[in-house]
């Protein structure tokens, strides 16, 4: 795998933009969904959350997204100076669609970023829109393909494409090696490097592939409603703090 980490990953945040999120606490119904979280995501990072089902990953995912009232502080700084609100891009969780759907990526692409009615043929300069789209991902070959025809690894490739238009400060993905194989993972990853590397953008990803964390993430972090451990991958995953959440001894690297 050809994933590099970001020379510039832990270098602070001068010069640089990052997020800041301080003392975040989630209620929902009277339920405590996150404690106290706190983490910095810097520009150009791939930071991976990890923790159990009902850790509040998704929770948290959200509320950076502004759709859960929260308390606490989240906040973004730009490089420069500002702290206005980041474009944020979001790929959801395994979505699915009917293997028997018509609709094809270009149909999808254009209802998401355009208003041009879908039944009607789509003029040239919409196609070429969604072309460029695709080709950040390499995935121009895909426009004409249906939705429900795509397999687990060419989906994340074209929600990845439209979370990328426009680009976006930040880019969070929830269990985006979900349904995919192990060529179409690596693909993927080595496609988030070159994007972040590219655009300089930061990642933020919730994953359960644990083998490798350290071939690609620049931080990450143990959640359980709060975080228990934030870092580099090799010592997140020999800390006492994983041992006791997953039962599992990774050691260093990754493996068992």
């Amino acid at each position: 795998m050809s994933v590099r980490k970001h020379e510039n990953a832990g270098s602070g945040c001068a010069g640089a933009c990052c997020l800041k999120v301080e003392g975040l606490g989630v209620h929902f119904g009277g339920e405590e969904v996150l404690q106290n979280v706190s983490f910095h995501l810097h520009c150009g990072e791939i930071v991976a959350l990890i923790g159990p089902n009902g850790a509040g990953k998704s929770s948290l995912f959200r509320t950076i997204l502004g759709q859960v009232p929260h308390s606490g502080s989240i906040v973004f700084q730009r490089a420069g100076g500002g702290r206005a609100r980041p474009l944020i891009g979001y790929v959801p969780q395994s979505p699915s669609f009917d293997r028997g759907d018509p609709v094809s990526v270009l149909d999808f692409f254009s209802a998401a970023i355009s208003d041009w009615p879908v039944f009607l043929p789509t003029p040239r300069r919409l196609r070429a829109r969604v072309l460029e789209c695709l080709a950040r991902v390499h995935g121009d070959s895909l426009i004409d393909k249906r939705l429900g025809a795509l397999s687990g690894g060419e989906l994340q490739r074209v929600l990845l494409a439209l979370a990328l238009e426009p680009l976006p400060h930040i880019l969070i993905l929830d269990e985006p090696l979900s349904g995919v194989d192990i060529d179409g993972e690596r693909q993927l990853l080595d496609m988030l490097d070159e994007i972040r590397s590219q655009y300089d953008l930061s990642i933020l990803l919730s994953t359960h592939d644990f083998a490798t964390l350290d071939q690609y993430a620049d931080q990450v972090i143990l959640l359980k409603n709060s975080v228990l451990r934030v870092g580099p991958p090799e010592q997140v995953l020999s800390s006492p703090e994983f041992r006791a959440v997953f039962h599992l001894d990774l050691g260093k690297g990754g493996t068992r």
